[in-house]
């Protein structure tokens, strides 16, 4: 067997076969093929690894003493459905390879085979699972309701940022983007993702903040079946969904320092280790970073570990908020109006001279988000453009009081006065969520939970 020219991608792999010549050759020569490999000498041993690993793929011979190949796949299927079984075997007939196919195997090479052979083999195993990786990404795309968008407005300060975005997409650099809350953090990430040269691949987006503590490592890492209880089947970590990809950490100032550590050995060897697993293995991942808490304050107070701060900080994209972008307000309702489906007619006004100046007056402590769901609520009680200041929100009318009684220009719903007393705490501590929390007297997951909420009447940025 000659033929050492690496595959395109790595797979894991787990070869069993009692021949010990054949047992060392595999040894050497898929390492060779750019995979890693463990490699056992008969059922039992198989069955052993897979209880302490998943691999991607597995090669079995179907005679083995113990635990027969067939054996060794049905189990390696129970454990994780998606891995991938190719036979080998010396006794090859039909009957066999219909016995293999009925329970899974992907193909059946006969012995001896060929390294090239194998080669290909494995090559499609690899094309399959990327494909998998692909449509789970595109999966989870539809279930969030998230449309495609462009970071609108041609002001200054957007202006800088595309410049900022453009250098550093084609690059694999870690990326720390920081803005407030509803600046549009999520977009600058998929524009640097968009821009570079893993635009095909995967782009996941991760909520550090909205994840429950206790399954976030699990989110992140996967687990085998077993793992820890309720954990009924094996699991895939956004973190391999990603790979050759991009992940995106939403909100980082909120991971919780018993995942700080194992996020930076993750950034500074791209080894994953599943919940519940022994070994290690590599993902090709781009980190992209976002958060609107001052980690280096957060760094001062021990709240967040140093050397992963420097890791994520290797270039910085800092998003300006919407009240220092007010000449991109009017853009940006345009690019509103036609994605919530309303027609805007060539040349035709979209906003009233009163409506516009109000909405340039506003403070915007919830920026764009907030703008996206000021204007679905105008469209809502409007018959037909432009929108007018009576269809613009209560808040826009007379002036909220700092303090004493809460007095309003007219009526409006339980959940607009929530949402009103939010924004303004956010407005008052320049968007820092846990003080605007402990300011109102919530958790600061109820906090996140009530913008999440809030978002899905109209989320963009």
């Amino acid at each position: 067997m000659t033929d050492p020219t690496p595959t395109t991608k790595c797979l894991r792999l787990l070869f069993a076969d009692d021949e010990q010549p054949l047992q060392e050759l595999m040894r050497r020569e898929l390492p060779r093929l750019g995979h890693e490999v463990t490699v056992c000498p008969d059922g039992a041993t198989a069955i052993a690894a897979l209880d302490r690993n998943t691999y991607d793929c597995i090669l079995v011979d179907l005679d083995m003493p113990g635990h027969n190949g067939i054996e060794v796949i049905a189990h390696a299927k129970q454990l994780a459905p998606d891995t991938e079984a190719v036979v080998l075997t010396g006794k090859g007939t039909m009957q066999t390879a219909i016995e293999a196919l009925r329970h899974g195997t992907f193909d059946y090479l006969t012995k001896p085979c060929k390294l090239i052979d194998l080669k290909a083999v494995l090559a499609r195993v690899a094309d399959r699972r990327e494909l998998t990786r692909k449509y789970r990404a595109v999966k989870q795309r539809l279930e969030r309701i998230e449309g495609r968008s462009d970071l609108i407005g041609d002001s200054p300060p957007m202006a800088r940022v595309r410049k900022l975005i453009e250098k550093v997409a084609p690059t694999n650099s870690t990326v720390l983007i920081l803005g407030e809350t509803g600046t549009g953090k999520e977009l600058a990430a998929r524009a640097v993702h968009d821009g570079s040269l893993r635009a095909e691949m995967p782009f996941v987006p991760v909520n550090c903040g909205a994840l429950p503590e206790n399954l976030i490592e699990s989110e992140l890492f996967g687990h085998r079946k077993g793992a820890f209880t309720g954990a009924e089947e094996h699991r895939t970590g956004l973190i391999e969904v990603a790979d050759g990809g991009t992940l995106f950490l939403d909100e980082i100032g909120e991971l919780p320092k018993s995942l700080q550590a194992k996020l930076l050995r993750f950034l500074e060897s791209g080894e994953i280790r599943r919940l519940g697993e022994n070994e290690p293995f590599r993902c090709d991942v781009r980190v992209v970073c976002a958060t609107n808490r001052d980690l280096a304050d957060m760094v001062a107070k021990s709240e967040f570990r140093e050397d992963l701060w420097f890791r994520i900080n290797t270039f910085e994209v800092p998003l300006p908020p919407l009240r220092d972008r007010i000449d991109d307000i009017l853009p940006l309702a345009r690019h509103l109006v036609a994605r919530f489906g309303a027609a805007v007619q060539s040349g035709g006004d979209l906003l009233s001279p009163e409506a516009a100046e109000a909405l340039r007056v506003h403070t915007w402590p919830g920026n764009v988000r907030e703008l996206a769901n000021v204007i679905e609520h105008a469209l809502i009680l409007c018959d037909g453009l432009p929108i007018s200041p009576e269809h613009l929100p209560t808040r826009f009318g007379e002036p909220v009081p700092r303090s004493g009684v809460l007095k309003f220009a007219a009526p409006c719903t339980l959940r607009e006065l929530e949402m009103r007393a939010i924004y303004d705490a956010l407005d008052r501590h320049g968007g820092n969520k846990p003080k605007a929390a402990e300011e109102l007297g919530v958790s600061l997951k109820t906090l996140y939970n009530k913008l999440n909420q809030d978002a899905t009447l109209g989320k963009t940025a």
